[in-house]
């Protein structure tokens, strides 16, 4: 399957429903979010089925228009002051087979004007699963060392953090950092010209297969197969 190439439209039909965030705008333009943005990105999805399986062939890509690894474009407002009806971006999970909802480990990508990212982990996980991951950190460090050794200036790190060391870890465990960490995430950068070139599916494809080992730890670490 020959990889699809993002078009420049994508980010400017974005643009334009940042400033037109209604219904009324969004009818007019539907065929065009159509063609420009959700056709082409679930393409990418169905292209990067393949690089993804020989990662794990426990992590779902399906490029269905509905109900699949894309996330839909319309916002849940209801517990929300911002009533804005749609979002002003694109984000596909490729999330584990054993999931039920996006709080579960895999792969992300996100493409916004000016914000283009990849990433892979864990987001947001419950307490029970975050004490899971932070148990498996304290006793397998090594392990924990090896599968996050791609971390670089291009790979990093991020997301909420505990203040003080987590109940029922050593506080002068040489991890600690680590074990203060509320979601496991490593992500990585694009500029929007780079997700708009031929290049852009492999350089995507490339940037999972280098943060897979974080997703398989968090796997092992909640005994699920990867």
């Amino acid at each position: 399957m020959e990889p699809v190439q993002l078009p420049e439209a994508l980010f400017r039909f974005l643009s334009e429903l940042k400033k037109n965030n209604n219904r009324e705008w969004f009818q007019r333009n539907k065929t065009r979010y159509e063609r420009e943005v959700r056709g082409p990105v679930l393409q990418l999805i169905a292209w990067l089925a393949d690089p993804i399986g020989r990662l794990s062939s426990h992590i779902v890509v399906d490029p269905r228009p509905h109900g699949g690894s894309m996330f839909r474009i319309y916002r849940d407002t209801r517990f929300s002051p911002d009533k804005s009806p749609y979002k002003t971006h694109v984000g596909v999970q490729f999330r584990h087979e054993g999931a039920r909802d996006a709080h579960a480990p895999g792969f992300y990508f996100h493409l916004e004007p000016g914000r283009v990212m990849a990433a892979a982990g864990i987001w947001r996980p419950d307490s029970r699963t975050t004490y899971r991951i932070r148990q498996a950190i304290a006793e397998q460090p090594d392990v924990w060392q090896k599968a996050t050794a791609f971390l670089s200036d291009r790979f990093q790190l991020v997301g909420d953090s505990l203040k003080r060391p987590p109940r029922g870890f050593p506080p002068n465990h040489p991890l600690m950092a680590d074990l203060k960490r509320k979601e496991f995430i490593a992500v990585t950068h694009f500029a929007e010209a780079e997700a708009c070139s031929p290049q852009f599916p492999g350089q995507l494809a490339g940037a999972f297969r280098r943060m897979s080992p974080l997703v398989r730890f968090v796997c092992h670490a909640l005994q699920l197969p990867f």
